[in-house]
């Protein structure tokens, strides 16, 4: 299983470790770049990077309870859209564009991930997987649309509208132009497997997906 890592709030001086997705997507970041968090959330893994790898982070979150929590860790976090707001940032503005488990809720997911990798030498993205095994057959026996520890709000009440599988974005990558240079998958428990080849395994077992991705030059 790979490690947790744990930051210390600013709030509460305690540990509070990454969630699972969280803590790969720190791992495939070097240190001492610069970095946007888009759909940051109250900004724990803007401070953990800044933290422990000297990241030169902002952050975009959509929700005022979202910008105010990053601001409290005194962390660059400014409220707006990622359907919106991205068109305003320069092309190569940071090394790492950020998406954590945000993509499904946007309302154009292709134009938001055409504009990350625009505007970033390389884009992490982490998603639900709607193919897991277990959705598949809660809509099987029970004919209603599930609810899972990644997908924990009933249907009528979650933000998400544009719900996923692993091979649907694996198509979406390739529809942009997108390399992937490294993906994984993560089981219920948070244990990380490589995704190889065609991801059929991966979409089947993997509760989440996490993607490494770079712009193909262009002309290939």
């Amino acid at each position: 299983m790979t490690q947790t890592p744990a930051i210390s709030t600013a709030a509460t001086g305690t540990a509070t470790p990454l969630r699972p997705d969280l803590a790969l997507i720190a791992s495939l970041i070097e240190p001492g770049t610069r970095l946007l968090d888009v759909g940051c959330g109250d900004g724990q893994l803007l401070e953990f990077l800044a933290r422990t790898k000297s990241v030169d982070g902002r952050g975009l979150e959509l929700s005022q309870s979202g910008v105010n929590a990053s601001v409290k860790r005194g962390l660059a976090v400014i409220q707006g859209d990622a359907d919106t707001d991205l068109v305003d940032y320069p092309g190569n503005a940071f090394d790492y564009v950020v998406l954590s488990q945000t993509i499904q809720a946007t309302r154009h997911p292709k134009q938001v991930l055409e504009e990350m990798m625009r505007i970033g030498g390389r884009v992490i993205v982490s998603l639900p997987n709607f193919g897991h095994w277990r959705i598949r057959t809660s809509l099987a026996l029970k004919g209603r649309m599930p609810v899972t520890k990644s997908l924990d709000q009933a249907w009528s009440e979650t933000p998400n509208i544009h719900l996923c599988t692993i091979r649907d974005f694996v198509a979406l990558c390739d529809e942009v132009r997108a390399i992937v240079e490294a993906a994984y998958s993560l089981s219920p428990s948070g244990h990380a497997k490589a995704i190889r080849h065609t991801a059929y395994r991966a979409n089947f077992f993997g509760e989440q997906a996490i993607f490494l991705l770079s712009r193909k030059p262009l002309g290939d």
